[in-house]
């Protein structure tokens, strides 16, 4: 669970989900039980408010907050259709996405699918309940209220970016006659997410400090914002968003594995971030399995997927100034090169490729996340969403499609720099835009949670300069590339959700 669980004890989500339910009787006196909370006990104090906007966070990690869920489902189902990565086939979460031979009973689509309307629900909840809570002042209550339209919107990005024809429910239902609502279009979604991040920064803090470490803030629903513009292609809204975050105080970490191993949590390169803590008190377990699932074999972990061979060999032209992979290479991947190393538990330190070999299984493994923290594999280690880096990126990207090329590559040269590539120089907008949707954004962002995939999904979707999704897996290799369908641009709608709401209509060629 995120670390603000900590803080403020979490009411279990299902309370939250059954308040406004009734109950009646002509026969008994009423007596309330105060230790049941109802929608009237239950928002009446700040620490209410807040309990109910850790449960809304909490649906980051899944409907049902399990670690395995959260990697197993929503993560591989975003992550295993991109170019940047083969999952390993012998494992069974989200191989038919991976090969692209899923049907409309997919899990990993369902999760994201539940968790993000869970999350949008535990927001409608918040939305409507804090401006009447007299218990909280107005500063109180628009800082909460600005971080649950974030939320929402982030939830609503997964869904309108995954399966684009998805119901827009901005209040909260308890009428049965109003809980099967029909789909809003993509531009009707995308309007709603720029509103609620457009009044969510004005509200939200520009930071948060001690217990409140993690949670949203101004930066982050900038960067979302400049995010939602360059995925419509607005590029000149984009550039103005995103330039008003690089105008913030974020900076790059120096060292670019920082990001991944724990020691910069919600440091200066974090915009936002998924909160782990690794607490296992009173029965919680608040860990992620990256560590766990990325590992090989060898070194005890379960090698769930391994870098594409394209990922490496673009990888290789990644240079420093000698003609070496870059530091970011060497923090990104382990593979066969001089300079290559890897942590292994056995011996307690980095041990070097050519050491480990022949007990490899694969030969190339990611590095991100993969590092020792506890004996068990699992930790507390952040998940990050948005990072600088990211956003310095998204921010040249909007600049090179307003032709503004020379200032967008001093912007891709912060990111270059920081990873110890050697700067670009005199590229023209084409070079440069190729570069940066097929170097600079997979070399840096390589695995990182929900980009490669929907950058790739926006770049086919886009009005402008569109690249086809099939085109592109099968210049690089893609496994199964050959099985990729126009519906595959887009997951079905889950199957589970059209059996219980007739009002629903399925996605095209599913």
């Amino acid at each position: 669970m995120i670390k603000i669980m900590k803080e403020s004890k979490l009411i279990l989500v299902a309370v939250l989900a059954l308040m406004g339910m009734y109950s009646c009787s002509d026969d008994f006196i009423e007596v309330e039980n105060r230790e049941v909370l109802t929608e009237s006990s239950f928002w009446q104090t700040e620490d209410h408010a807040l309990q109910a906007l850790t449960a809304t966070y909490a649906a980051l990690h899944s409907s049902s907050g399990s670690k395995w869920a959260f990697f197993e489902e929503i993560y591989t189902a975003m992550a295993y259709k991109a170019d940047d990565m083969v999952n390993n086939t012998a494992e069974t979460y989200s191989r038919s996405l991976a090969s692209f031979t899923n049907t409309t009973e997919e899990s990993g689509p369902f999760n994201i699918w539940r968790s993000a309307y869970a999350g949008i629900g535990r927001a409608n909840q918040i939305l409507q309940q804090v401006p009447n809570m007299e218990a909280l002042s107005q500063e109180s209550k628009d800082v909460i209220m600005g971080e649950a339209k974030f939320l929402r919107a982030y939830y609503y990005f997964w869904l309108v970016t995954g399966f684009e024809n998805v119901p827009l429910v901005t209040t909260y239902e308890v009428d049965p006659d109003n809980l099967f609502p029909g789909q809003a279009t993509p531009a009707e979604i995308w309007t709603q997410i720029e509103t609620d991040l457009s009044e969510a920064e004005s509200a939200m803090l520009v930071e948060h400090s001690g217990e409140w470490l993690g949670r949203a803030t101004q930066g982050a629903a900038k960067a979302l914002l400049g995010k939602a513009y360059l995925f419509q292609e607005k590029w000149s809204q984009a550039e103005a968003k995103l330039a008003e975050v690089v105008a913030m105080d974020y900076a790059l970490l120096e060292n670019y594995a920082d990001n991944f191993n724990g020691s910069a949590e919600n440091g200066s390169e974090s915009v936002f971030e998924i909160q782990f803590t690794g607490d296992r008190a009173n029965g919680n377990d608040e860990r992620q399995v990256f560590n766990f699932e990325v590992s090989p074999y060898a070194f005890g972990g379960w090698e769930l997927f391994y870098p594409s061979q394209w990922l490496v060999d673009e990888m290789r032209t990644d240079v420093d100034a000698i003609g070496d992979p870059s530091d970011r290479v060497y923090a990104s991947i382990f593979f066969d090169d001089p300079g290559s190393q890897m942590y292994s538990r056995d011996s307690d330190t980095e041990v070097a490729y050519s050491d480990v070999a022949g007990e490899l299984n694969h030969p190339k493994y990611f590095k991100k996340y993969s590092f020792n923290e506890d004996t068990n594999f699992y930790n507390g280690t952040n998940i990050t969403i948005i990072r600088f880096a990211d956003v310095l990126l998204m921010y040249a990207e909007a600049l090179n499609e307003n032709g503004k090329t020379a200032e967008a590559i001093v912007e891709v040269n912060k990111v270059r720099e920081r990873g110890g590539a050697v700067p670009l120089a005199g590229l023209s907008q084409s070079e440069l835009r190729t570069q940066i949707r097929h170097h600079e954004r997979p070399v840096e962002l390589s695995m990182e949670f929900g980009i490669r995939w929907f950058d790739l999904y926006r770049w086919q979707r886009g009005s402008t300069a569109t690249e086809s999704i099939k085109t592109t897996l099968e210049n690089h290799g893609k496994p199964f590339a050959e099985n990729f369908q126009d519906k595959h641009i887009l997951y079905p709608i889950p199957l589970q959700e059209i059996n219980i709401n007739e009002n629903l209509d399925q996605n095209p060629g599913w």
